[in-house]
């Protein structure tokens, strides 16, 4: 290569870093700025009117795996936490496989309607997303409340004569989250049945293999990179969600979220709220590790 194109190459090269230059720099005042404002109050000692003392301090590290005995300062684990903890990501789990079981079978039926008629169906599966969340929730809430649409049907039919209580149940949360994140499953599953070409599944049948055959030697391993997608999907906000679990699961039913906001409002122990916030997007870190070290794998596997 020349001296001039190399020296071509060099300026376009600079003039498109200063092009990326604007967005680096929102990126870090939006994003990195916020969160390592929340690492270091991590690390400070909780004032007494819910602000934070600048002296620095380990306390608030150690409540979230371990709680201190008022009596002798002993140290044990710090079972509430844990069991918020194992809930959330108990809920969050069977959010994601449910969303898969309704998911599948939905992005395999618009994936095999005409062309005409796929956008339509796409159109209604992302019609939720046009409304916030909140809303969503409510609406949710106005089904399977005491006096809502399901216990109403069902009293007018003569099937009950007590409401069936389903609010503020781990159910109830779990349905909320299911509806709200059901789109984020059905998407990534369509996108991957669309690309699938569906002359092997003729050819399985030819080969006379049985639909579970199929579906399980056939469909599901071309699939899987949207399976995994979606499920990634799912889980990361299911597992940090605090609006469906604040209005659908009330005080009885506390995920992750909700214990965060807890700390951060009524707690007013900011620096607990820090650390349980960092372990949060830890742990969302992780799931998305494994999301892309699989997904490498699969790439270097074809």
């Amino acid at each position: 290569m020349s001296a001039a194109a190399e020296a071509a190459r060099a300026r376009e090269v600079r003039s498109r870093r200063l092009l990326a230059l604007p967005a680096l720099v929102i990126l870090a005042l939006a994003a990195i700025g916020p969160l390592l404002v929340v690492f270091v109050y991590s690390f400070l000692t909780p004032g007494p009117y819910g602000d934070v003392v600048w002296t620095f301090s380990t306390d608030a590290w150690t409540s979230v795996f371990l709680e201190r005995d008022i009596f002798d300062d002993t140290l044990s684990l710090a079972d509430a936490h844990m069991a918020i903890f194992a809930r959330s990501v108990m809920l969050a789990l069977a959010t994601t496989v449910l969303a898969l079981l309704i998911g599948f079978p939905t992005a395999y039926f618009i994936a095999t309607r005409p062309e005409r008629t796929r956008e339509l169906w796409l159109f209604l599966v992302t019609v939720p997303f046009w409304t916030n969340i909140l809303i969503r929730t409510f609406g949710m809430l106005e089904i399977i409340r005491n006096e809502g649409l399901i216990n109403t049907v069902l009293g007018n039919l003569g099937l009950i004569e007590q409401p069936i209580q389903m609010l503020f149940t781990d159910g109830a949360v779990m349905a909320g989250m299911l509806y709200v994140y059901l789109p984020l499953m059905v998407l990534p599953l369509y996108a991957s049945l669309d690309k699938l070409d569906f002359r092997l599944v003729e050819a399985g049948y030819d080969l006379y293999a049985t639909p579970f055959r199929v579906l399980t030697r056939i469909i599901l391993p071309l699939v899987r990179p949207g399976m995994i997608a979606g499920s990634i999907l799912v889980f990361i906000p299911a597992l940090g969600a605090y609006v469906t679990p604040r209005v659908l699961g009330g005080g009885k039913t506390m995920m992750f979220g909700t214990l965060i906001e807890l700390q951060f409002g009524q707690g007013r122990n900011w620096p607990l709220g820090a650390a349980l916030s960092i372990t949060l997007m830890a742990l969302v870190m992780v799931a998305l590790l494994v999301y892309v070290r699989h997904a490498g794998r699969e790439a270097r596997h074809g």
